[in-house]
């Protein structure tokens, strides 16, 4: 089972990110707001998180900070991280919040797929589904 932590406030990203990944060995969390994300990855730690560049008042960027810093710390486990970039300048900043991948919106699903498929354990389906 792959756990997929999403955090936008925008509905239709949680329903591209959703249509793009999901799968019957794939469950989804969302939160709302960045301050959400680190006690969200306490109480369960996902195998993937995907944060939206813009989130209400704590952005993506800083929601990135904060999970690199309390993993370097030992307070949380290191998870791979997926920026969802606005504009290709937004890239710049995903790098220095040490995201592990970012694509920049509109959302290509395929790349979406692939991209999380690479940056997390990911369920393989059997060879009869794959077509």
């Amino acid at each position: 089972m792959t756990d997929v932590l999403l955090a936008t406030d925008a509905d239709w990203v949680i329903e591209e990110v959703a249509a793009a990944l999901a799968a019957p060995e794939v469950t989804f969390r969302v939160v709302r707001s960045g301050q959400d994300v680190r006690p969200a990855v306490q109480a369960s730690t996902p195998d993937l998180v995907i944060l939206d560049f813009q989130i209400g008042n704590m952005g993506g960027m800083a929601t990135c900070l904060d999970l690199r810093l309390e993993s370097g710390m030992g307070r949380l486990p290191r998870v791979p991280v997926l920026m969802l970039a606005d504009r290709e300048a937004d890239v710049f900043l995903a790098r220095r919040s040490e995201a592990d991948a970012w694509l920049v919106k509109p959302l290509n699903p395929l790349l979406l797929r692939r991209t999380a498929q690479r940056l997390s354990p990911w369920p393989e389906r059997p060879a009869s589904e794959a077509r």
